[in-house]
């Protein structure tokens, strides 16, 4: 399994709005990067991926799971766009911010800490287990 972070921002796509999709989830559409877009390119069913609020709450509120490989964005015709699936698994007891992120040494190297733009990003494993742990949340 691998592990990615979602970013969006709370006013476009929140958490809440992720949550009442169920289990059908929702595409992760309207992506228009590169990098982000070759990284839904390697997610494979099963996946799972923290759920970030950005803009002004910048956090981690919940966790997703990858329910459909990458197929073509529904929200345009040009076929260089592709996205996932994603449904959402449960909440953080505990959000983890961006400034709790960034003042833990261990998580100096993610990229969320070093490119806080990309809006899909891969996790490193060892990443994973100390955010769920930051954020009371057991896998």
């Amino acid at each position: 399994m691998a592990y990615w972070l979602f970013k969006s921002e709370p006013s476009t796509w929140s958490w809440d709005d992720q949550v009442a999709k169920g289990d059908t989830g929702e595409e992760w559409d309207g992506v228009r990067n590169y990098q982000a877009r070759n990284h839904m390119r390697e997610m494979k069913t099963g996946d799972r991926g923290f759920f970030y609020h950005s803009q002004k709450d910048k956090q981690i509120v919940g966790v997703v799971e990858v329910i459909a490989e990458a197929h073509p964005d529904s929200t345009t015709d040009d076929a260089r766009w592709e996205c996932v699936d994603i449904k959402a698994v449960a909440p953080f007891p505990k959000p983890v911010s961006l400034a709790d992120i960034k003042s833990d040494e261990r998580l100096a190297d993610m990229v969320l800490v070093n490119n806080t733009r990309l809006s899909v990003q891969a996790v490193r494993e060892s990443e994973w287990k100390l955010i769920c742990k930051l954020g009371g949340y057991r896998d």
